[in-house]
């Protein structure tokens, strides 16, 4: 399913042209990126809006590839609305928002009165991938992990990459085009199999 649209959901900052996605967003065609709001608004539900807004523009399948807080804001955006047009996500080094962030971004009990937290722990509606950095100070393994757990994600460990972020040395990431494509492949499988099923017949009484 190679023709599904890239919906690339930002965390909490504004636009860096130095990022992953947006340079993933630069080479891939078609590909959309939800606006980033910057480091210092704390809103979720603009958030959440923003991608329903951009999903509901796409003509035919998505394929989510969310990094750090656009993680959240993709499960809450998941839980609030029916995402039936996304056929997987690509969930990337989210935030436990367990302690304290930088002083530059909101306080966790801003995020919390925002409705960031807590964290939906449900089974998402589509397949998704969390790629967990082994030594992320905002989300260790083990909280990752059971997130992966709630959501039916499949753990994808990236090694010791922190935030996977240009503070921690990654402008390019190389990776992510393969996560996306074994997301796209297993869409494409499920509508194979699905198309070759046999029709039900009615059998009269």
């Amino acid at each position: 399913m190679s023709d599904a649209t890239v919906v690339l959901v930002p965390g909490l900052r504004g636009h860096v042209g130095d990022h992953w996605q947006t340079r993933l967003a630069a080479s891939l065609p078609g590909a959309r990126m939800v606006t980033p709001l910057g480091r210092t608004f704390p809103g979720l539900q603009a958030r959440v809006t923003l991608l329903d807004q951009v999903v509901q523009d796409v003509a035919g399948p998505v394929v989510l590839v969310a990094h750090s807080a656009g993680v959240l804001a993709a499960v809450h955006w998941a839980a609030q609305y029916s995402p039936t047009r996304v056929v997987g996500a690509l969930l990337v080094t989210p935030p436990a928002f367990a302690a304290p962030l930088p002083s530059e971004y909101p306080t966790i009990e801003e995020l919390r009165a925002h409705g960031w937290l807590p964290i939906p722990r449900r089974p998402l509606p589509f397949p998704s991938i969390l790629a967990v950095s082994t030594d992320d100070p905002l989300g260790n393994p083990v909280r990752m992990r059971e997130l992966a757990n709630a959501w039916g994600s499949r753990t994808h460990s990236l090694g010791p990459v922190g935030h996977l972020n240009p503070a921690s040395g990654f402008g390019e990431w190389p990776q992510a085009a393969e996560l996306i494509a074994e997301l796209q492949d297993g869409a494409g499988q499920v509508a194979d199999a699905a198309s070759c099923a046999p029709l039900t017949q009615l059998v009269p009484a």
